[in-house]
């Protein structure tokens, strides 16, 4: 600990100003890159960037790391799910294909292009993936197509200085009548072969692995309203939020109580983008909107209505992303028009 006096209280808000309007943001889940952060340009056009920033704890400041092209916006961005910090520094985007890029000291490199498509020049866009947190060797895409995509991730051995990555698909699927907009690796039944798949037919579907053959329906939006994003409770596996197309509200489902939603979040004032679940606690989930405003829920009540969060956070702009850091569980990450802020929660 440094004694210097100047410094009083640590700062409860970090803010960093993209140099472009900023759409996907993840937190780096390494032990050893705190306050580190993806960041995804949204341009509409072909030539878009990635940012990898990190916050200068003496300076109060975020300093980019590197900054790379990317073809697209990226609609996803997250790190390899690698607490113990063993596998090479990645992170994934999604957007025309699923990359994979390694991430060094002044510069990203780009590992691998997955790409299922083989025998056409057109690909189908990718609106998501998860990358599963059990096993860092699969990731799940989702595509306009109507297909998820399982894919197996080799990190190769060390040859010379070189990891060598690669991929393959596991298993692609119909998921979907439509449009599949999400899909997110479930923590149940040993956390690597369930997940779950949202799109625009309206409907959340479970899937396993280990039996392709049949899925389950757990919700069905009551107007056939496109869902846009599910998320997982970290600690109680039963538990998944979903959020329909321009909707004012964040619906919770219980998969043991299918298609009756168990709590419906209502307090914003314009649609909502965001939804990110606490890492360390299962009763609390913040969301995000149009309204500028971030909030917590605590939905421990819960079949009872939740009335009100319990913190709510007002920004500059419309908040387009919110993630809560999964090893650092007291901030949580905003992004608005060209602006990412961390806050203290």
């Amino acid at each position: 600990m440094s004694s210097s006096s100047g410094t009083g209280k640590r700062k409860e808000i970090y803010k960093y100003e993209a140099p472009w309007t900023v759409y996907s943001m993840n937190w780096s889940v390494r032990p050893d890159k705190r306050f580190r952060l993806a960041l995804g340009s949204f341009v509409e056009e072909y030539n878009n960037k990635v940012q990898v920033v990190s916050l200068d704890e003496d300076t109060s400041d975020f300093v980019v790391r590197s900054t790379f092209d990317h073809p697209y916006p990226t609609t996803k961005i997250m790190w390899i799910p690698d607490a113990k910090g063993v596998f090479p520094d990645l992170v994934a985007t999604s957007g025309d294909y699923l990359r994979v890029w390694r991430v060094n000291e002044n510069d990203t490199r780009l590992e691998c292009l997955l790409n299922n498509n083989k025998n056409s020049d057109f690909c189908a866009p990718l609106t998501s993936f998860d990358w599963n947190e059990v096993d860092p060797n699969l990731l799940g895409t989702s595509s306009i197509d109507t297909t998820c995509t399982i894919w197996g991730l080799e990190t190769g051995q060390v040859l010379g200085r070189v990891n060598l990555v690669s991929g393959h698909v596991k298993t692609q699927l119909i998921a979907h009548d439509k449009e599949v907009y999400d899909i997110a690796f479930s923590r149940a039944g040993g956390g690597r072969d369930m997940f779950a798949s949202v799109g625009a037919d309206g409907s959340v579907r479970m899937f396993d692995l280990r039996h392709l053959e049949h899925s389950t329906i757990i919700y069905e939006d009551p107007a056939h309203h496109p869902l846009l994003r599910l998320c997982w409770n970290k600690q109680d596996p039963n538990y998944l939020a979903t959020m329909a197309m321009d909707s004012l509200e964040v619906i919770i489902l219980d998969v043991r109580v299918p298609c009756t939603p168990v709590a419906r979040l209502n307090n914003h004032r314009a649609c909502v983008n965001g939804m990110a679940w606490a890492p360390h606690s299962s009763c609390h989930i913040c969301t995000s909107a149009d309204d500028h405003q971030a909030l917590i829920w605590d939905i421990q009540q819960m079949p009872r209505v939740i009335e009100d969060p319990i913190l709510a956070y007002t920004s500059d702009g419309e908040i387009n992303q919110i993630q809560w850091a999964s090893t650092q569980p007291d901030w949580i990450a905003i992004c608005y028009n060209n602006c990412l802020e961390i806050l203290r929660v």
